[in-house]
């Protein structure tokens, strides 16, 4: 089920009303072209009803609507599209991501960052340059737990899918129609999929119950750390790479703690699974080795550090 979430940051600036007339009337063709794209389960969320915003300084919406029959028609149409409102009701839980914050130009952005963070698509009115193309860089505060056990705060930017126009659209059609089928907003379906999301990634039977037991928190987080882990040994090549490039932050265990990362393989022969990435909010971790025999990594574990008496 894709998700589009509205960029807050882009209404009520100040612009002449026939510059926000077209600029709204490009957004809702957008949003409805991506909807048509992602399918009936596709939502508009946004932190207020949209009803509630300005399109443009002393520009409401109520007044855009009042203002002729074609843009009444375009409201309707808009409204048929179902919406989600506060962002935070979307998360897999509440608080899921309080970890994090996100800024753009050093503004605090909900809906830029419920996209980034939830892996869905922002969606802008196309008012100020800054919202005229199909990418948009955020700076990402995110509060980590390091293996020693210390807190840090961490900033990096990262990149947002989005869309003001529908041309932008060219470049996010193949993930909103993987989002249309997929819809992975659980452990289990995680579980339940993982031959059809992560065909490079082969799992302990006893990674089952945690996935389905998995933290609402960890759901969105485990799922892009296990969708970076496949991306990375989907393009491994063992008879000329030790091991993948990773594209997340993959170490090894240090000699006094591998003691606490063996577990009993498929073959039923007990190995060292100590190569682990990193998820938070908290300490989160996902334990395997390599099997560049098979061109694939096992998982073994996926939950909170695991600790001596583990």
């Amino acid at each position: 089920m894709p998700l589009l979430f509205l960029n807050e940051k882009s209404w009520g600036t100040a612009c002449d009303p026939a510059r926000a007339e077209r600029a709204m009337a490009d957004f809702v063709a957008v949003v409805r072209a991506a909807a048509a794209e992602g399918g009936s389960g596709t939502a508009l969320v946004s932190e207020v009803d949209v009803k509630a915003l300005d399109i443009a300084e002393g520009y409401p919406v109520n007044k855009w609507i009042g203002s002729s029959p074609r843009n009444r028609a375009l409201w309707q149409r808009l409204r048929a599209l179902q919406g989600r409102s506060p962002v935070r009701s979307v998360f897999p839980a509440d608080d899921a991501a309080d970890h994090l914050e996100y800024r753009h130009d050093g503004e605090v952005v909900l809906g830029l960052g419920a996209a980034h963070f939830m892996d869905g698509i922002a969606v802008s009115l196309a008012v100020g340059r800054q919202w005229q193309d199909d990418r948009v860089t955020l700076e990402r505060s995110e509060l980590v737990e390091d293996d020693d056990d210390t807190l840090e705060m961490r900033q990096d930017a990262v990149d947002v899918r989005h869309l003001s126009a529908e041309p932008h659209l060219d470049g996010h059609r193949d993930w909103l129609r993987a989002a249309r089928r997929e819809g992975v907003t659980t452990g289990s379906r995680i579980w339940d999929s993982r031959a059809d999301l992560y065909p490079h990634l082969t799992f302990l039977r006893r990674v089952e119950g945690q996935l389905r037991g998995l933290d609402p928190h960890w759901v969105v987080p485990v799922r892009r750390a296990l969708e970076r882990l496949e991306e990375a040994v989907a393009a491994w090549d063992p008879a000329t790479m030790a091991e993948p490039e990773w594209r997340t932050k993959v170490t090894p265990e240090g000699e006094t703690r591998k003691r606490v990362c063996r577990f009993t393989d498929l073959d039923g022969e007990t190995r060292t699974f100590d190569l682990h990435a990193r998820f938070t909010p908290g300490a989160g971790r996902i334990h395997f080795r390599l099997v560049p025999e098979e061109r694939t990594i096992r998982l073994a574990y996926i939950g909170s550090k695991i600790r001596p008496e583990v």
